[in-house]
């Protein structure tokens, strides 16, 4: 082990180390690794309210096995708060901003290692990313997820329960009483939302990828366990600068072959194909939507949990957690064992005791809820460069579908139409200009997803975007359409009325086009101006960032 931080060591640190006894270090504490503890918490956020708790634990564990904890903090926005308006175009650009200032903080201080605290659906992969780009020893821990609600006896969520219950009101399916008490009991505690959506899945993944301890995923936020993980992360923090175990040593091709595949197990959000290829952008490795389509073609979905299943992150927990699932994996062959992972042992050492104590939520191999994973790739002449849907959500009747093209410059102009009642049973909505450069931002369209299935539309309407959806939608849904309208895109020229067909099982997203007619509109094609004005960060986001195909990563 690095016993001394040799930046703050010698005659001429003497002002370096002056600078640390006025906030009460001692001497003693500048020859221990220096830990940075990068704590996401805030007051805006119910998956990070409740963070210095897990801080402290972490400082614990940190000062405890030897080293010196140093907490800063990170930004988080919360992706439920920021939806259905302007706001929803910060989320995924902070991404960037959360990896960026961790970087700095660290390199500026010279920190020995990371333990990074974060729970929420950017926060996370933007504090793997800068795992991943600084690669000194960093162990990632989450908040974990709350508790789900209970309205007249049923389980409800944040999607289950009050986003839904908006399109349940329109459709006067409940009274406004009945929809308030159901938005006061859909998310009882602290924690990440308790469904299968983006935080949770990436919380998830983190397991699979080697940078987050077993358990990580699914103990809830309100229990004593969190607690104890957190003080073992700060503890094994110290263990991983002793044998100088670092990030890309564990995020490896196999390691995110692995993570995909437990995706694809669990039905997770389709967001965490933009993540995981932007981890592996800094993690130097080599990872594309082709991918995703291939590890999904062999790893059947065996959890089916909220928005797409009844069960909740709780019920994964108690049915034996995320180990529970890569044991089943690893058995059929479906798992890379032998990489190495933050434990300092190998992901098939840490799950190989891991057993499955309910068969309802985590189902053996042989009994799935269907043969293929939680996520598809579609390519077309209206996605040439791919587009995603989350399977595992969509009803067995609109895995094929067609029907025409509802068509919407803006989330707000298609939920307007949505709540309005203007979108009719056998329509595909279109909403484009919503990408990453277009957005900018790419928001997520969870209003009018779960407008349409609030309204009993699900099984019926199709909805279509460049821009992307929350991991707590369900029903047939297809983002990150690739390219982008604002890139010129086919979708940018289909019209109203153009018949969009949908084949999912055979991987088909298309507009009923000739290539003639499709270079014609394009010919007449304009790019619009940006949305973002001149001078803010989501300008200068828009023109670094690239294609929802390769992650929406920046290209300097």
């Amino acid at each position: 082990m690095k016993k001394v931080n040799e930046t703050y060591q010698g005659v001429d640190r003497a002002p370096h180390r002056s600078l640390f006894y006025a906030m009460g270090y001692l001497p003693e504490d500048l020859k221990k690794p220096l830990i940075g503890v990068v704590n996401a918490h805030n007051e805006l956020i119910p998956g990070h309210f409740h963070l210095n708790e897990i801080a402290q634990a972490v400082k614990l564990g940190v000062s405890a096995a030897g080293g010196t904890p140093m907490e800063f903090p990170v930004i988080g926005i919360c992706d439920g708060i920021a939806m259905n308006h302007n706001g929803m175009k910060y989320p995924l650009s902070t991404r960037e901003l959360i990896a960026d200032s961790i970087e700095a903080m660290t390199i500026g201080h010279q920190l020995n290692g990371l333990v990074l605290i974060g729970n929420c659906d950017k926060i996370v992969p933007g504090m793997m990313m800068a795992a991943a780009r600084l690669n000194i020893p960093a162990i990632y821990i989450s908040g974990g997820p709350m508790l789900t609600g209970s309205h007249k006896g049923k389980t409800v969520d944040l999607i289950r329960g009050a986003f839904e219950g908006v399109g349940a009101h329109v459709e006067g399916k409940i009274s406004a009483e009945e929809l308030e008490e159901i938005e006061m009991q859909s998310c009882p505690t602290c924690g990440s939302c308790a469904g299968m959506f983006t935080a949770n899945t990436m919380n998830c993944l983190a397991e699979a990828l080697g940078i987050g301890l077993p358990g990580n995923g699914t103990i809830p936020a309100p229990y004593g366990q969190r607690r104890q993980l957190a003080k073992r992360a700060g503890i094994q923090i110290m263990e991983l600068i002793k044998e100088n175990i670092r990030p890309r040593d564990i995020l490896t091709l196999g390691a995110f072959r692995n993570a995909i595949a437990v995706d694809m197990a669990i039905g997770g959000s389709s967001n965490t194909v933009l993540h995981l290829m932007a981890i592996a952008n800094e993690a130097r490795i080599p990872l594309d939507l082709e991918e995703f389509d291939k590890v999904s073609r062999k790893v059947a979905n065996i959890a089916k949990l909220s928005p797409a299943g009844a069960h909740s992150i709780n019920d994964l927990n108690e049915a034996g957690g995320i180990s529970a699932v890569i044991n089943q994996l690893m058995k059929a062959g479906l798992i890379y064992n032998d990489e190495i992972t933050v434990t300092g042992k190998t992901l098939g050492e840490n799950v190989t005791k891991a057993e499955v104590w309910d068969t309802d939520v985590i189902r053996a191999i042989e009994k799935p809820y269907s043969k293929e994973g939680g996520i598809a790739i579609l390519r077309g002449n209206l996605a040439p460069d791919g587009a995603v849907v989350k399977q595992s959500g969509v009803e067995p009747e609109m895995m094929m579908h067609k029907g025409p093209a509802r068509v919407f410059e803006s989330e707000e102009e298609a939920y307007g139409a949505i709540i309005n009642k203007k979108i009719v049973s056998g329509d595909v909505v279109i909403i484009r200009y919503e990408g990453p450069k277009g957005g900018p931002g790419m928001r997520e369209m969870l209003s009018p997803t779960a407008a349409i299935v609030g309204m009993g539309l699900e099984k019926s309407v199709a909805l279509i975007t460049d821009g992307r959806f929350s991991g707590g939608t369900r029903g047939p849904c297809l983002g990150h359409v690739s390219p982008e309208a604002s890139e010129g895109g086919p979708i940018a020229i289909v019209q109203e009325g153009d018949i969009i067909e949908i084949d999912i099982p055979n991987r088909v997203l298309r507009v009923d086009l000739t290539d003639e007619e499709i270079e014609s509109r394009l010919k007449d094609w304009k790019q619009p101006p940006s949305k973002a004005e001149e001078g803010t960060y989501l300008y200068r986001y828009s023109k670094l960032v690239t294609s929802a195909s390769t992650g929406a990563v920046f290209k300097y």
